[in-house]
């Protein structure tokens, strides 16, 4: 199983996802957890909470999924694809930005951020290679993707793709999706 996510992987990126370094973080964490008692699998052993803190590269995430609520939503039956921003991302957001998210009062707001990170379904790469779509999202908008040249998310950038989740996918991305 690990030789096999290695090599679809290693696929992936020689399809032309872009190289960076939250890339390369990314693969690092997903090759580390194959190698720990909860490896990232073909067909994973958790579902996309579980497999997203095993990667270790996702902590703001999870943060603001459990500060909105939905950690459960995350967690349901799905199949759901998320396109997951790292750590990096949100750090890459302007300063302040997080902080005034995680409010009690911006809850809202945090949520719709969130939820146009997620589109019902499992969505693979193999889906998004070469072709353009525009999924509707949990939130009700609606994403641009563009797989002909890599895979484009609205601004962001797939930088790890088909993550298996035992309820959906995760694909990586480089850049926090805003939908306003």
């Amino acid at each position: 199983m690990r030789k096999t996510m290695i090599l679809a992987a290693a696929a992936v990126l020689s399809m032309g996802f872009a190289a960076s370094p939250a890339a390369a973080q990314c693969q690092q964490a997903v090759a580390r957890a194959q190698q720990t008692s909860h490896p990232v699998q073909a067909r994973a052993q958790g579902d996309i909470v579980d497999v997203a803190s095993q990667a270790g590269v996702f902590n703001t995430l999870l943060a603001a999924a459990q500060a909105a609520g939905l950690v459960d939503t995350l967690r349901s039956d799905g199949p759901l694809t998320l396109f997951a921003p790292t750590d990096a991302a949100f750090a890459a957001l302007p300063h302040g930005t997080v902080e005034r998210l995680l409010r009690p009062e911006n809850r809202a707001a945090l949520q719709a951020v969130l939820t146009y990170h997620v589109v019902p379904g499992r969505i693979t790469s193999d889906q998004l290679a070469g072709r353009t779509s525009a999924p509707v999202t949990v939130n009700g908008a609606i994403l641009a993707i563009d797989g002909r040249n890599g895979v484009q998310v609205n601004s962001a950038t797939v930088v790890t793709a088909d993550i298996a989740a035992s309820n959906g996918v995760i694909h990586v991305i480089d850049t926090v999706l805003m939908p306003f």
